[in-house]
Formats: structure tokens, sequence, C-alpha cells
């Protein structure tokens, strides 16, 4: 590993090109270089672990899933809420109400 982290040039040039010439919000092309650093220096971590404990044991990719996990999906989602809300006398929040309209619409007529 190195101790020194560089964005690749096209990188670079998207985000010039985001603050220059498309008039992006600076913040948000920050935030957005923040995030590639720390997933390039998650994956710089995760080859390290693999090399050093052996690829066989699955260190980088536990560790890659513990800092990036995914997000539930829409069905996962409303499992749960109807999971929390099976009490016959609860009533649905309206971001619960969201979640579980979208599930529906996600199904197929």
């Amino acid at each position: 590993m190195t101790n020194n982290i560089y964005p690749p040039d096209h990188l670079l040039r998207k985000w010039e090109s985001l603050i220059i010439d498309e008039e992006q919000n600076v913040d948000v092309v920050l935030y957005e270089a923040f995030q590639a650093g720390a997933d390039q220096e998650l994956e710089a971590c995760c080859e390290w672990i693999n090399r050093e404990c052996g690829n066989g044991w699955g260190h980088g990719t536990k560790l890659r899933a513990a800092r990036r996990p995914k997000p539930p999906s829409l069905k996962e989602q409303a499992l749960e809420i109807l999971e929390i809300n099976n009490d016959v006398d609860s009533q649905l929040n309206a971001a619960h109400y969201n979640i579980l309209r979208l599930a529906l619409e996600s199904l197929p007529d």
C-alpha cells in the first residue's frame, strides 16, 4: 500500500468539467471526490488484507461488505415494515406507506 492516493486523470478532468463547464455546485463535486478517495482506500485495504491473510478467507470481501453495505431492496423494506406493523391497531406513518405503495406498484400486473 502507498501512503499517497491520487485520483486518475479522467476523474480530475470530469470534476473540473463539472465545476467549470456545467457550473455544478462545488460541494457536490467535492463529495463525489471524497467518496472516490474513500473507495480507492478501501480497495487498497482489501487487496492488502487478501495478500497478507490469503484470499481464501474472504477477509477483503467481508471488509468491503461491512464498509459499503448494500441498501435494502424495496421488497426487503416493505417486508420489514409489515413485520414491524403486524399489530391490528398499528398505523403506518407516511414514509412506511410510501415504501409499501412503491413496492406494490413495482409488482407486475
